[in-house]
């Protein structure tokens, strides 16, 4: 069982990356995933989530409007399209995977800990 997160890079200020969240050896439309990221010296931060059928989905603040999570069931894959990307979202960006769409979205608004999977992360830079 493994999930893991791609797509990263190094951007200029105002680029685009598109990050992808693989599953293999489970079926992710099952699960509510949760896409976190950290930076270097700074506490992991909860960026957005998707529920299982793709109908609920919540963005951090810091990200709204900029970034866009949907999921592809067929492939096994979500995705964190993110545009107009600022240095400040330099970081690792990591994605989580739970059952249930309410502890991925506590643990995504940072009020609860334990997603059942987490994935390996993808480094993002962004350039100024």
């Amino acid at each position: 069982v493994q999930l893991q997160a791609s797509g990263g890079g190094v951007v200029q200020a105002g680029g685009s990356l598109r990050l992808s969240c693989a599953a293999s050896g489970f079926t992710l439309e099952r699960y509510a995933i949760g896409w976190f990221r950290q930076a270097p010296g700074k506490e992991r931060e909860g960026v957005s989530c998707i529920s299982s059928s793709g109908g609920n989905t919540y963005y951090a603040d810091s990200v709204k409007g900029r970034f866009t999570i949907s999921r592809d069931n067929a492939k096994n894959t979500v995705y964190l399209q993110m545009n107009s990307l600022k240095p400040e979202d330099t970081a690792v960006y990591y994605c989580a995977a739970d059952p249930s769409y309410g502890l991925a979205l506590a643990t995504t608004t940072g009020k609860l800990y334990g997603m059942h999977y987490w994935g390996k992360g993808t480094e993002v830079t962004v350039s100024s």
